[in-house]
């Protein structure tokens, strides 16, 4: 099976770390690849970013279908371009913000969503509505911290986001965390680890490998997206035009 990744961003160091995280959690025949947009932003923190990289996202599923992908993964709390793209490829398409908003909905009654800035709660909440699962949508908490910074200082990161998790679990009644940092990974085990050592016993899910291992399932089932829901556009061409900058691959601000 081979999963393509789109990180829909600009950011090589982003498609680097989730390449990491998701080669170590796919199945023994899972070959994952990655493919970074040409141009577009360096996270995605806004309903205004998440409208600027959609025709990229779209672009590069077609690129990964024609380079005969099996699944495709976007790899963003955001999941932009997703559904679009279940329209225009005939190869699974899964976003890690549906994906793991619907395994937190299956273990337990009640699940908040940690983001990394407050700019992406709203849209997030509004993903929960078009989902179905906002009634189980305890709390959005952010970090405060933009994405390109968590990096940089890894452990108050990480206190951050026990913290937050703390605080959706204690004063929300959150009974699930998403841990909603995609493309810098990885953290879930130490969250939980941390909130145990609290004793908090709540499952932490990590968005980018739950659409993974979603999506292999989905896979191997021989299943596809509904046509009764993803239609292709009556008398669409095959030609893809090339979105606006498309000669330019410096990122937008």
């Amino acid at each position: 099976m081979h999963l393509r990744v789109i990180n829909p961003t600009v950011s090589t160091e982003r498609e680097a770390t989730t390449l990491a995280l998701l080669t170590g959690a796919a199945a023994s025949g899972t070959r994952v690849s990655a493919a970074t947009l040409p141009a577009g932003v360096a996270s995605i923190e806004s309903r205004r970013d998440d409208a600027l990289v959609t025709p990229w996202v779209l672009r590069a599923a077609r690129e990964a279908e024609a380079d005969r992908c099996d699944a495709i993964l976007v790899d963003d709390m955001l999941d932009p371009g997703v559904h679009a793209a279940r329209e225009v490829v005939d190869v699974p398409v899964l976003g890690s913000a549906e994906a793991s908003m619907h395994l937190a909905a299956t273990l337990g009654h009640r699940f908040a969503v940690i983001t990394a800035t407050r700019s992406t709660c709203d849209p997030v909440i509004e993903h929960a509505r078009r989902f179905g699962v906002a009634p189980k949508l305890t709390s959005t908490r952010s970090l405060d911290i933009p994405t390109a910074e968590i990096g940089r200082d890894p452990e108050a990161a990480l206190a951050s986001m026990v913290r937050c998790a703390r605080a959706a679990v204690e004063l929300d009644g959150a009974e699930v965390i998403v841990l909603g940092l995609t493309g810098v990974g990885g953290h879930a085990p130490a969250v939980t680890a941390r909130l145990a050592q609290d004793g908090i016993d709540v499952p932490v899910i990590d968005p980018s490998v739950t659409a993974l291992r979603m999506l292999e399932s989905i896979v191997e089932m021989g299943l596809r997206s509904s046509r009764r829901t993803f239609a292709r556009r009556p008398g669409a061409t095959s030609s893809w035009p090339e979105p606006a900058g498309a000669g330019d691959a410096r990122p937008m601000v």
